[in-house]
């Protein structure tokens, strides 16, 4: 059970149609596959989306980081020694879509060594998650088109609206749209990707009252945090915070000091370890959690519903899990599949995946 091997393989895959939100858009899945080997012969995987807008990593810098820095200090660790690891990688700042692929990888290839899903490790709560699916920044009528679509097809029932546009009333007016054509019985709530400022989140807000919206993520900017006490203060939506609460010290900052009363977490930026430590923290202290996306591949999509699914308290609400049916393509020999509003957890030892050799070759970059 010994590491051997830690490897980071850049890959791309063309999105079929581009997604847009208030800190940027994204055209190409420019990830790193994550390969963790053991002295058995075990190999486990983990896909980390470097996301420059919002972390400032690159694919570039991902790759650099792996197989510079953490890799030399991880060989000969067992995968038991999961503190160790966390040790290590922690003496370089920042960089967390990195760590978290390798924390994951290293949990898959325990799984796959042990036999056992990575899920039941985690607690194996259940074996299938609700999905919740991202709308991006288009016409109000490509919106409602895309919305009513997805929900025929999958079975889905929750829309993340991505909001943060200027003027304000372009998204009130989208929402408004979906809210009409969706009808009382979809599930919609907002992200604002940073976009706004309190005020004219606020604003925002005030003119979508009637529109029952769930939650309202992440609207100002994540440093910004008097404001968005302010505004937590002034709306009875439910706030996340997504990209202001990526550690356990930061949660504490944004839940303690009322800016949020929601936090989201994802898999590709905290990894199963550090995501699980923030999800007893919020249990702790009562608030709700989200499973959130990173833009996440099918790799990246296995880990977060494993992670979900897991933990009564983040399989209550739908997880943000559909996010690849964007993609033209993928790395998996079995596509995961959403049916009836739902993706059940791959059954198979670790996160239950395996890496098509012949679709990774073809889209590797290098």
């Amino acid at each position: 059970m010994k590491i051997v091997e830690v490897e980071a393989i850049p890959f791309a895959i063309p999105y079929r149609k581009p997604l847009r939100f208030a800190s940027g858009e994204v055209h190409v899945a420019d990830h790193v596959l994550v390969r963790v080997r053991t002295d058995d012969g075990v190999v486990g995987v983990a896909e980390a989306p470097p996301r420059p807008y919002t972390y400032g990593e690159t694919q570039a810098s991902i790759v650099a980081v792996v197989d510079k820095l953490f890799a030399p200090e991880l060989l000969g660790l067992s995968l038991l020694e999961r503190e160790v690891v966390h040790a290590r990688m922690n003496r370089t700042v920042g960089n967390p879509a990195a760590k978290a692929a390798v924390d994951m990888a290293i949990w898959d290839a325990l799984g796959r060594t042990l036999g056992v899903s990575v899920s039941q490790l985690l607690g194996g709560f259940t074996d299938r998650m609700r999905v919740s699916h991202m709308v991006g920044f288009a016409s109000d009528a490509e919106m409602v088109t895309e919305t009513e679509r997805v929900r025929d097809t999958y079975g889905i029932s929750v829309f993340k609206v991505k909001v943060g546009r200027r003027p304000v009333e372009l998204d009130v007016g989208a929402c408004r749209a979906l809210r009409e054509a969706l009808g009382p019985d979809v599930e919609l709530y907002v992200d604002g990707n940073r976009g706004w400022t309190p005020s004219e989140a606020a604003r925002a807000l005030r003119a979508m009252a009637d529109l029952d919206l769930t939650l309202s993520e992440e609207l100002c900017p994540a440093d910004d945090v008097l404001g968005r006490r302010w505004l937590t203060a002034q709306t009875s939506v439910p706030t996340v915070a997504d990209e202001s609460a990526t550690t356990p010290g930061e949660v504490t900052r944004e839940l303690l000091g009322g800016a949020a009363t929601a936090i989201s977490i994802k898999t590709a930026r905290s990894g199963f370890t550090t995501s699980q430590r923030i999800l007893h923290q919020c249990e702790g202290l009562g608030v709700e959690v989200v499973m959130g996306n990173q833009i996440d591949g099918q790799v990246g999509t296995a880990c977060t519903v494993a992670f979900g699914a897991a933990h009564r308290s983040s399989s209550r609400r739908a997880g943000e899990l559909s996010n690849f049916l964007d993609m033209s393509d993928d790395l998996l020999t079995e596509p995961l599949e959403i049916s009836g509003g739902e993706l059940v957890v791959r059954p198979g030892p670790g996160i239950g995946v395996e890496i098509d050799p012949d679709k990774l070759a073809r889209y590797r970059q290098d």
